[in-house]
């Protein structure tokens, strides 16, 4: 972020605009373009000394041209009018050298969004943060870190400020844009005993700033989840109550997200192709995808094809309520796009979610855990694999043995393995959701899970 021209989404409205109609000029039947203009700092420090300086600034477009059912996408940085000229002309001369694709072609214009900007989802906070107030939360970051005592090291530290704006314009006569901004901290501590080394993080991104944790916050909690890393040691292979801590639960929410996609439903590569309608979770279980949250981390009006925004049901009282559809997956389903298509840059709108959660139970996480004889609490995963046809599910994890409901020693180098469909079966969430990213959920126990250890 800097003290420079202030970043709008209106003043992106004339590029968008001749890029439409450059496109219809070289013979475009139709066409959509996406404009993007960013600024971002970041400083990184380590050892209390300045390590990286990381300032951008830019613009970025984005033309989809269609030529009756073919299309081409180009994008670029450069938005001179000789550019756009060149962009548009090279763009229809793709499409018309393409396959054509029968699901191809802007939403339909009933179904537009009559929202046109981010009013009301409260996403932008122009707060400035010039490199030294940067510099000086990182430094307070690490120096948090730090002073937990076992912590030999901090692995850098960084704060960032960000702000974007974009425009998102079509040849049907849809245009409308918004605003936003992030804010973040971060921190990687080492700690070591007996020649055993440890690493933990922690991390905090807000849209704005006064909802961001404290630099002394989240470097605290860094270094004591660091120092109670120390010891860590494998587990005997064995089936076993999971307990996902709130910090890595997302993931299985991730994988449902994944397993719903409209394309993947479209191409018959998904482990729930055939389940719409049918019990997926127990009958307690919610997920909810909400574009309207106010200050959320993917809240947006419309979406990437000028759709609008409305709150979706996924799972309700465990059964499975809808696709997650871009227009295009949507017509090879014969049904209505959902509403969460994405556009990028430099390819067509693809899909997905928003803000998604899983409702909260009523139980905290040490109840749940109370009646855990012998279990494992996940705190992170490493590299997890999934088989999108069957639901297969493996991924290395990081934790703490639970011992007689209690936490016992951490734990390191070990696999979970289990077929997903049977998984999500048992799912019993607890009490602490926390809306602080994107895709959420509470701590999560499970059963189904197989522990590969020593």
């Amino acid at each position: 972020m800097a003290l420079s021209d202030p970043i709008t989404s209106a003043s992106l409205a004339p590029t968008a605009k001749a890029l439409i109609t450059a496109a219809k000029h070289h013979g475009a039947s139709a066409s959509d373009v996406l404009v993007i203009h960013g600024r971002s700092s970041a400083i990184t420090v380590r050892e209390g000394a300045l390590e990286d300086i990381d300032s951008s600034e830019g613009r970025d477009i984005g033309l989809r041209v269609m030529v009756g059912k073919r299309q081409a996408c180009v994008s670029s940085s450069d938005i001179s009018d000789a550019s756009i000229d060149a962009l548009a002309e090279r763009a229809v001369a793709m499409a018309k050298l393409a396959p054509e694709d029968p699901y191809c072609g802007l939403a339909e214009t009933g179904d537009l969004s009559a929202v046109r900007d981010g009013s009301g989802l409260e996403l932008f906070d122009g707060t400035y943060l010039s490199p030294a107030q940067l510099q000086q939360r990182a430094l307070e970051v690490e120096a948090a870190a730090i002073a937990i005592k076992g912590v030999a090291q901090a692995e850098g530290a960084s704060a960032s400020a960000s702000t974007s704006a974009n425009y998102f314009m079509t040849s049907g006569g849809f245009a409308g844009g918004w605003e936003s901004s992030n804010f973040g901290l971060s921190v990687a501590a080492i700690a070591e005993k007996d020649g055993a080394m440890e690493r933990d993080f922690d991390h905090d991104s807000q849209r704005f700033l006064a909802d961001l944790r404290s630099p002394e916050a989240v470097g605290r909690l860094a270094g004591e989840r660091t120092v109670a890393r120390l010891g860590a040691k494998q587990l005997p292979s064995s089936a076993m109550p999971i307990i996902f801590d709130r910090r890595v639960s997302q993931r299985l929410v991730s994988a449902f997200l994944s397993a719903i996609s409209g394309p993947s439903i479209a191409r018959q590569v998904s482990f729930l192709k055939d389940k719409m309608g049918e019990p997926i979770f127990a009958g307690h279980i919610q997920i909810t995808d909400d574009p309207m949250r106010q200050r959320g981390h993917a809240s947006r009006p419309f979406d990437g094809e000028g759709l609008r925004a409305q709150v979706t049901p996924l799972i309700k009282d465990g059964t499975l309520q809808s696709w997650l559809m871009n227009t295009s997956s949507a017509r090879q389903l014969g049904l209505q796009s959902s509403g969460h298509a994405r556009r990028g840059l430099s390819s067509p709108p693809g899909v997905s979610a928003t803000n998604t959660y899983m409702t909260a139970g009523e139980k905290t996480p040490e109840q749940l855990m109370s009646d855990v004889t012998h279990g494992l609490l996940i705190t992170e995963m490493f590299g997890p694999s999934l088989n999108a046809n069957t639901g297969d599910y493996s991924v290395g994890v990081a934790g703490y043995h639970i011992d007689q409901g209690q936490i016992g020693h951490p734990v390191t180098e070990v696999t979970i393995a289990g077929n997903l469909i049977e998984v999500f079966k048992t799912l019993e969430p607890a009490n602490d959701l926390i809306f602080d990213r994107a895709t959420v959920a509470p701590s999560i126990l499970c059963e189904g899970l197989t522990l590969a250890g020593s």
